[in-house]
């Protein structure tokens, strides 16, 4: 089988990489280990470019040398939408009798990532690119897009949850497989501490 691997980034990462010492994941190996019997060919990484926040400066730095990272290994590509930082504020559940009745928080927002991967897959079924998708997201709006693949495409959709929950019922309806993401690949699939392109040697942030 010829398979085509999405990866929801921010599913994943506060899915199961979070506050652990796996966020150097080399996505190409961890696709190939998940689906050992396939032929991965592509893997698409959708994600957004982070803000610094005041107790994380060094968050987009960070980030930009993992996109760095990755796109040395031949079959990812990186696909960006857009990420929103604002103040708003919110009701709180239960005010205090002698305090406020809301609070001022930052709300972060990505935007366009599950859009743009349900339009890739399509299309790279469509185009024949491959005959197995597979997500790695817990993100019910991708139902309809794994409803078209799968039944009026007739593809074979897979759906690895990264979420320690059962996951999202609509995406399980619609895929030809679902299972829990095997958190134990996540160390045997890091990058290398240090790599190179073009420009010269990247290493892992030591924050990392």
């Amino acid at each position: 089988m010829t398979t085509h691997v999405y990866i929801d980034g921010f599913n994943l990462y506060f899915g199961c990489l979070k506050g652990t010492p796996h966020r150097w994941l080399d996505l190409q190996a961890f696709s190939e280990r998940l689906l050992p019997h396939d032929k991965v060919t592509k893997v698409r990484y959708f994600t957004a470019l982070i803000s610094a926040r005041p107790n994380d400066l060094g968050g987009p730095v960070r980030q930009q040398v993992y996109l760095r990272a990755l796109v040395t290994r031949p079959k990812i590509e990186i696909h960006l939408g857009s990420f929103l930082v604002n103040r708003v504020r919110m009701p709180l559940a239960k005010p205090p009798a002698n305090g406020p009745a809301s609070v001022e928080v930052i709300k972060t927002e990505e935007k366009g990532s599950d859009v743009a991967l349900g339009a890739h897959l399509l299309m790279d079924l469509v185009r024949g690119d491959c005959d197995t998708v597979v997500v790695i997201s817990n993100d019910s709006d991708l139902a309809e897009p794994l409803r078209i693949a799968r039944h009026e495409l007739e593809a074979t959709v897979g759906v690895f949850n990264p979420h320690k929950h059962k996951g999202s019922a609509q995406l399980r309806n619609h895929a030809t497989f679902h299972k829990p993401v095997p958190t134990r690949y996540l160390a045997r699939c890091q990058l290398p501490q240090a790599l190179a392109d073009a420009h010269g040697v990247i290493r892992k942030p030591e924050a990392w």
